[in-house]
C-alpha cells in the first residue's frame, strides 16, 4: 500500500526538505508521546510535542517539546516575552491550528504562530514531530525545522 502523505509532508516535500515518515497503528484516539516513541521504536528524547499556549497579551504561541518532558510555564513565558503562558483548551487546537489533539504539528499551521523549540533538539541529528495526524510523525533535522518554522530554541522543559 502506498504511503498516505499529510500536508504536512507535501509542505516538506514542496520546499524540499528532506525527511522520513513513520506510522504506528492506532484507533483514531490520541495516544501519549511516550507511547507514540515506542510503536515507532524511537527513542524518548529524539520525539517532540507540540503544545499550544496563550500569552498573557493573548498571543498563541507554540513550545515542542520532548514527549518525555513537561513543559516549564515560567520558562516558556520567558522564551515567548509574555509575563505568562496558559495552555489553550483542547477543544480550542483544531480553531487554531488546523490540527486535532493528538496530531498537531508545528508544521502548515493554519497561521504562523511564534514558535519555539526546546533546545535539547540542538545535540539532535533528528527530531520527530507530528505529521499532521494521528498515526504520522515525520523526522527531519532540527536546523530544517527550525528553519522552516522561524522558531527560536530555548530550555523549555521543567528541570527533573
Amino acid at each position: 500500500m502506498a504511503e498516505q502523505k499529510t500536508n504536512v509532508m507535501r509542505l516538506l516535500d514542496q520546499k524540499k526538505i528532506a525527511y522520513t515518515a513513520h506510522s504506528y497503528p492506532h484507533s483514531g484516539e490520541a495516544v501519549d508521546g511516550a507511547t507514540v516513541a515506542g510503536l515507532i521504536g524511537k527513542a524518548q528524547e529524539c520525539v517532540f510535542k507540540t503544545l499550544v499556549a496563550r500569552g498573557s497579551d493573548k498571543n498563541i504561541c507554540v513550545f515542542v517539546i520532548p514527549v518525555c518532558c513537561e513543559l516549564d510555564l515560567k520558562r516558556a513565558a520567558k522564551a515567548a516575552k509574555e509575563k505568562s503562558v496558559e495552555m489553550v483548551h483542547v477543544s480550542e487546537i483544531n480553531t487554531l491550528t488546523g490540527y486535532i489533539r493528538g496530531g498537531c504539528s508545528p508544521i502548515g499551521m493554519k497561521k504562523q504562530y511564534k514558535t519555539f523549540l526546546d533546545s535539547s533538539c540542538l545535540g539532535l541529528e533528528s527530531m520527530i514531530v507530528s505529521a499532521g495526524k494521528i498515526g504520522a510523525q515525520v523526522e527531519l533535522s532540527p536546523q530544517e525545522l527550525i528553519r522552516l518554522t522561524r522558531a527560536e530554541t530555548a530550555a523549555l522543559t521543567k528541570e527533573s
